[in-house]
């Protein structure tokens, strides 16, 4: 009965592959993790960005008069809700 033993340069080129389609795979999971995880946090991002419901929030840039005139209805609009609840609470 004859042993047989593998050949040390059969034995180191199959080391070598084998670390070769390891770093491969390793390489693989690696950039599909990195995609993953661009999409997840752009998928985040996209939920709590502001939406712009009809355009009206888009100004333009000589526009900062338009956002001050704006600031001025909305304040208006709090102060007339504030005396209307005013009145309520007095009338109790």
């Amino acid at each position: 009965m004859s042993q047989h033993h593998p050949s040390s340069s059969g034995t180191f080129a199959t080391l070598v592959t084998g670390a070769l389609f390891g770093a491969a795979g390793l390489a693989w999971w690696l950039l599909n993790e990195a995609d993953r995880r661009r999409r997840v946090n752009h998928h985040q991002a996209m939920l709590h960005a502001p939406r712009m419901q009809d355009g009206s929030e888009v100004l333009e840039p000589s526009g900062g008069g338009l956002l001050e005139e704006r600031v001025e209805k909305l304040n208006a609009e709090i102060a007339r809700v504030r005396a209307q609840l005013e009145r309520l609470g007095s009338d109790d």
